[in-house]
């Protein structure tokens, strides 16, 4: 693997930067948070399209592979889990929302790019990501596991920072390796061509058993439920410095809290009002049979960041 370094809002550096490259199949899994979904729009819909068009020069391209999310059905982070909504489980079938959303405009430049060049198609909506991933905006995992730690360090108790609905409903996760299968299956596999898919581990679980089994992990006793919301956000806002402090005891590789936690989209996840459940049977009955335990997801990706030095 060669990595290259581009800037997906400059088209002409990216178009030089794309000279030499002649891909047949591209995967396109980057997004720019920005301060107004109009801009979200603007920033990431370009993005796509300017990739698309650097690559175009070359005709080598003959699949591309958006991946979003559940956004697609639960509206953007203006207008998240509000308005009328889906019924769950979430069915790829189910129409996109009256409103305006980066997804959608992303999707389009994919659509428009596919009639004019003639490569195939798929677009991935996992729900929330559990991989390694250091830096990135939106890491469930990491940040769960930097929570646990500083629990762990300061005796606070290790109590779920969302809502009662969360806690108690039922809902699902991807694992990035169960992503990662699923791109490669859709950009294989014929019968999946030009199809969106949802893509999820394929087990259901709920918080107030899940969250007991993460303390577990952290040799920690997890808080009961007591009905009110206290995002990670407001609880991990001093905590900066103490993560310092871990980080030099325990020769961690990386000090910096804010590059390894995302307390935030945690938040936005954990304090949602409503259930969100996934189906994937539309993948199954094209010969998708990937799998993967959420509680092992996690598990796996504690170890991992452990063996790395990322937590002690």
């Amino acid at each position: 693997m060669t990595p290259i370094a581009a800037d997906l809002q400059d088209e002409v550096s990216l178009s030089t930067a794309l000279a030499e490259v002649k891909p047949e199949a591209v995967f396109i899994t980057t997004w720019s948070r920005q301060a107004t979904e109009a801009d979200n729009i603007r920033v990431n819909a370009a993005m796509v399209r300017n990739l698309l068009n650097g690559l175009r020069p070359a005709g080598t391209v003959r699949h591309v592979a958006l991946v979003t999310g559940l956004k697609h059905y639960l509206g953007p982070f203006e207008a998240y889990g509000k308005g009328t909504l889906p019924q769950t489980p979430f069915r790829e079938d189910q129409g996109r929302l009256d409103i305006e959303n980066f997804y959608y405009a992303q999707e389009d430049e994919v659509f428009a790019a596919a009639k004019r060049d003639g490569f195939t198609w798929s677009i991935h909506r996992p729900h929330t990501v559990i991989g390694q991933a250091v830096g990135n905006a939106m890491n469930m995992g990491t940040t769960l596991a930097v929570y646990a730690t500083l629990c762990r360090e300061t005796g606070r108790p290790f109590r779920f920072p969302g809502s009662a609905a969360q806690w108690n409903g039922l809902t699902d996760m991807t694992d990035a390796r169960q992503l990662a299968k699923h791109l490669l299956w859709a950009a294989t596999t014929p019968a999946a061509f030009d199809q969106a898919f949802n893509v999820v581990n394929g087990d259901v679980f709920r918080w107030s058993w899940m969250w007991g089994r993460l303390a577990e992990w952290f040799d920690l006793e997890p808080a009961p439920l007591d009905g009110s919301i206290l995002p990670l956000e407001e609880q991990m806002k001093e905590d900066a410095p103490i993560w310092r402090q871990i980080a030099e005891r325990e020769g961690l590789v990386e000090p910096d809290l804010g590059r390894l936690a995302s307390p935030w989209h945690t938040d936005a996840d954990l304090g949602r009002p409503v259930e969100v459940v996934t189906d994937m049977s539309k993948s199954r009955r094209l010969g998708f049979t990937g799998y993967q335990p959420t509680d092992d997801a996690f598990f796996d990706l504690f170890a991992e960041l452990r063996a790395d030095r990322l937590i002690p």
